[in-house]
């Protein structure tokens, strides 16, 4: 005779169970790389519709195969702006802009609009030179709360000089979740930062995943098992 203190045998999960599962599996797993795949094929299609009708019919491709495939605008896109920039390295290209910039600069709405598109463009592609240097430790907003950070650079000119402290003094950049593109930049004394041996990346997938998805603890440079 059972009495209510008594444990219940463990039930095998049922057919419908196993099935949910598997069929939530399934979609995290294809999940990511249909939307990838679409995504891409969408980009490729959009660039081919607005680059092709700017290309002389004799210059394509399906002309001679008598097949329109996808990504030749991509193609041309890609050589196209190769040789603008290289063009624009020169000093003829250079001084191009500089002129072309001048006459943007006379019109008052394009001028805005133009200044923004470039601030961006700059921010986001112009990347050869600027990166995080590392992943790092910080207590924010206050002392015994810690957050994820990225190392920017040292901090020079006024806010190096200004800031009341008398050591180095880091600019650091503290992420937001999910999104990691907004946050703080914050400037630390380098006394009061603790460097983590996770890669950038692994430290952006923690910040992104808030908190569930942490690098190998047992090499931290290493991706998780």
């Amino acid at each position: 005779m059972n009495t209510p203190f008594d444990e219940e045998p463990h039930r095998r999960p049922g057919l419908f169970a196993g099935l949910r599962a598997s069929f939530l599996t399934g979609i995290v797993v294809i999940a990511p790389v249909g939307l990838t795949v679409w995504l891409i094929w969408s980009v490729v299609g959009w660039i081919d519709g607005v680059v092709l009708p700017l290309v002389p019919h004799q210059f394509r491709l399906e002309q001679y195969i008598g097949i329109n495939l996808r990504g030749v605008g991509v193609v041309f896109f890609l050589v196209f702006t190769v040789i603008v920039g290289w063009i624009a390295k020169g000093i003829i290209g250079r001084s191009l802009i500089h002129f072309a910039e001048g006459l943007v600069d006379r019109m008052p709405v394009v001028r805005s609009v133009y200044s923004g598109i470039k601030q961006i463009s700059e921010t986001v592609f112009a990347q050869t030179e600027r990166s995080f240097e590392k992943a790092c430790l910080i207590q924010y907003p206050r002392r015994g709360i810690w957050a994820i950070g990225f190392i920017s650079t040292t901090a020079k000119g006024e806010v190096s000089e200004r800031a009341e402290t008398s050591g180095e003094l880091m600019s650091v950049f503290v992420p937001t979740t999910p999104n990691p593109t907004s946050g703080f930049l914050l400037f630390f004394p380098a006394e009061d930062i603790i460097l983590l041996d996770m890669s950038i990346e692994d430290a952006a997938k923690l910040v992104i995943s808030a908190g569930l998805v942490y690098p190998n603890e047992k090499d931290p440079t290493q991706p998780p098992e």
